[in-house]
């Protein structure tokens, strides 16, 4: 009997056996145990911080403060982080009318009300003021100038005028930081609408140091940190997270001091060596990530921006992914599927980025362009082949069809590497290709 392969699929398993002749190796992230007690866990990293005070000694009675989180595409569990902080800032005697909680949603779509009630947890969004960022609208922008290599920094104003600024979010694999987290959610999440374009743009993804796992001599990692040194970021509260989205550690302090402990451990998680380069590449997405095409891309996107791509040139990548939100409602995402579509082939999306730049968001077209030009993506399982279709990618009803198409095309003998979570796994090849 063929063996059976799982990969992530929504908020469940896709399985599937190789056709013979196909050669099935998994790769997963190391495990480490998660919390038995999440909560305790993170009051003890709130009693205990990274190179800063505790919460409770920074903050004052009659002081404004804005707290940033992330939106719904990522898992930062806020509802076991938030709970924590708001205690010890009301310690501190901080008022409720004073606090003020910054949903950082980047250029993607505002959240609904149920969504931030999902992140938040009903208690705090009926207590508290809870508000989404708005990067185009500079009214609600502060500039930040430019850093030494010409960066444009803006953030959201009620963050840079609070008395004290604080941020949630998930260290975990980044496409262009090397890790997300940290400065981050302030930077990206609440930055201005110019800063996201420069800091996702051809000129900046086509840098040798922006790559997936690197944040020494990564432009954009080293912009994040800068933007959150102007705009006064006080103070975060990371995550670390399995493939089960369950909390294996949690930080907290200093921006830069916490975040480099937690991508240390993030490290000996997620970065998992694996011998060559395979012919097909199979990877899961699951929620939230699968939830419109825009962010599932991202798990093609990450195997062949590993150090070394993780697929051959010429090789296939094969994603799973629901879609149930299509390409996605936001801007950015809505500017990813008109440029695909709109597009002849990918060579006139790298041509036309690189020509003339573009509006943030269109960064996935470019990226995913990049990808595409070296090895088609099928994706399986989605709820919207034609917008698949549109984003020149290849939509499969299921994993039996896409290894049918593999076959056809790269012949029946080959190596297929599967990787359950791509979203959490960064597979690093051995010396490189």
């Amino acid at each position: 009997m063929a063996e059976r392969y799982h990969v992530a699929y929504g908020r469940g398993e896709m399985h599937f056996s190789l056709p013979a002749g196909m050669r099935g190796t998994v790769v997963t992230s190391r495990e480490l145990p998660p919390l038995e007690d999440p909560a305790r866990a993170v009051k003890e990293a709130l009693e205990h911080p990274i190179g800063s005070p505790r919460l409770r000694d920074m903050a004052r009675p009659g002081q404004k403060v804005v707290i940033i989180f992330t939106d719904i595409t990522r898992a930062s569990p806020d509802h076991i982080l938030l709970p924590p902080v708001l205690r010890e800032l009301e310690e501190a005697g901080v008022r409720d009318e004073d606090i003020t909680l910054l949903c950082g949603i980047g250029m993607h779509r505002p959240s609904t009300p149920e969504e931030k009630r999902i992140k938040l947890g009903a208690d705090i969004v009926r207590r508290y003021r809870v508000m989404d960022h708005a990067p185009s609208d500079p009214a609600m922008l502060v500039d930040l100038g430019t850093t030494p290599s010409g960066i444009p920094l803006s953030v959201n104003k009620l963050a840079y005028e609070a008395d004290l600024l604080i941020a949630t979010g998930l260290v975990e694999p980044h496409q262009y930081a090397g890790y997300s987290g940290g400065s981050k959610t302030l930077a990206v999440g609440a930055g201005g609408e110019k800063m996201i374009e420069y800091t996702h743009g051809p000129h900046m993804l086509d840098h040798p140091g922006t790559r997936l796992g690197r944040i020494e001599g990564n432009p954009f990692q080293e912009a994040v940190m800068e933007a959150g040194r102007r705009a006064g970021l006080n103070f975060i509260i990371n995550a670390v997270l399995d493939d089960a989205n369950r909390i294996v550690a949690v930080r907290a302090g200093d921006p830069q001091a916490a975040f480099r402990e937690l991508v240390r451990i993030a490290r000996s998680i997620y970065e998992v060596p694996i011998d060559k380069q395979y012919d097909v590449v199979i990877g899961g997405v699951g929620f939230p990530k699968d939830a419109n095409l825009y962010q599932a891309s991202r798990a093609a996107s990450y195997l062949y921006f590993a150090p070394t791509p993780v697929v051959r040139k010429g090789g296939i990548i094969i994603i799973a992914a629901q879609c149930p939100e299509g390409a996605g409602e936001g801007v950015g995402e809505q500017r990813f599927i008109k440029a695909m579509r709109e597009a002849p082939d990918v060579q006139a999306v790298l041509k036309d980025a690189r020509e003339h730049g573009y509006p943030p968001g269109q960064q996935r077209a470019f990226v995913m362009a990049k990808v595409l030009e070296d090895c088609p993506v099928i994706v399986v399982g989605s709820e919207c082949p034609e917008i698949v279709r549109d984003a020149k990618m290849i939509p499969a009803a299921t994993m039996e069809e896409a290894l049918g198409m593999a076959a056809e095309r790269l012949g029946r003998h080959l190596d297929v590497l599967i990787v359950p979570h791509a979203m959490h796994t960064l597979p690093i090849v051995r010396g490189g290709a």
